[in-house]
């Protein structure tokens, strides 16, 4: 029986993001999981709290996280990926639901981008499939 998972997509990279989740979609299909749902957040940070909206559903499964986190001038971003990656555990372990994470960094060059873009985003959606399976 197919189970049902969400998408959380911060949009602050939306085109490159876009193509993760066109990965994501695709992957889920060919393991079986049904992509309920794709919730477009504003970047990283807010995705703990769009996790949490979407995991209180009974229907919803699992979760995928999809977004970028590229380096910047300052530790800003290092600090928000740490933050927001202990929100993804604390929310995975509080409703005990898998979440597959597909976040592109902290700390990630331009140049470094592109080519994490697919296998970031199949490697999170076959986390969540295999967890599922357990």
């Amino acid at each position: 029986m197919a189970k049902s998972i969400a998408i959380v997509a911060g949009s602050f990279h939306k085109d490159l993001v876009d193509k993760m989740v066109d990965e994501a979609r695709k992957t889920a299909s060919e393991n079986n999981l049904i992509v309920e749902e794709v919730s477009w957040v504003p970047g990283s940070m807010e995705v703990p709290l769009q996790l949490k909206h979407l995991l209180i559903r009974e229907s919803i499964e699992g979760a995928v996280v999809l977004g970028i986190i590229e380096k910047g001038d300052t530790d800003h971003g290092l600090v928000m990926g740490q933050a927001v990656t202990k929100g993804i555990i604390d929310l995975q372990l509080a409703s005990m639901k898998p979440i597959g994470y597909g976040i592109i960094g902290p700390g990630a060059k331009d140049n470094q981008i592109e080519a994490r873009l697919v296998p970031y985003a199949r490697k999170a959606v076959l986390a969540v499939s295999e967890m599922l399976s357990n």
